[in-house]
């Protein structure tokens, strides 16, 4: 399978960033099946940082490897998905027994409906019902070394 990564800059050797990230998985090194997905993860990253150029760096990783892996997988945008998304946006999700997370994005465009989730606004089934017609794009979150590890770097596209 191949993996893409969007950043201000190329990423030959991944590494697990140690500061607190209230992303949907929490911390780690995250990556997507999708090219256009990951271009605007970078061409985001250089905005939000003015720094650097967009690049998207390319993984490849086998099937038999990722199966060797502790995974917690969300097929769709569900109840589960949701609480632990939002657990992860208020830093309130304590450890992580996970080599691998992988499910759907919440993107710029779904964060304003999850905004009104965690403020109470929406109930778990309101938020899923306006989620689902968008299309969510997949992620995959490496939460380990060991994860890490077995990502062969392949090449980076300058955007």
């Amino acid at each position: 399978m191949i993996l893409y990564h969007g950043s201000n800059m190329c990423i030959e050797e991944p590494l697990l960033l140690r500061f607190l990230r209230s992303l949907d998985f929490g911390k780690g090194f995250y990556t997507t099946t999708d090219f256009e997905q990951a271009k605007k993860w970078a061409q985001q990253t250089v905005h939000v940082r003015s720094e650097g150029k967009a690049s998207v760096t390319c993984y490849e990783i086998s099937d038999s490897d990722i199966s060797s892996l502790n995974i917690l997988c969300f097929d769709k945008p569900d109840e589960k998905w949701l609480e632990f998304i939002a657990a992860n946006r208020k830093n309130a999700l304590e450890g992580n027994e996970f080599d691998l997370i992988k499910g759907p994005v919440a993107n710029d465009q779904t964060f304003p409906t999850i905004i009104l989730y965690l403020d109470g606004y929406l109930d778990a089934e309101a938020c899923i019902k306006r989620l689902l017609p968008q299309k969510l794009k997949d992620q995959y979150t490496f939460k380990t070394e060991k994860a890490l590890a077995l990502l062969k770097f392949i090449e980076v596209k300058k955007i």
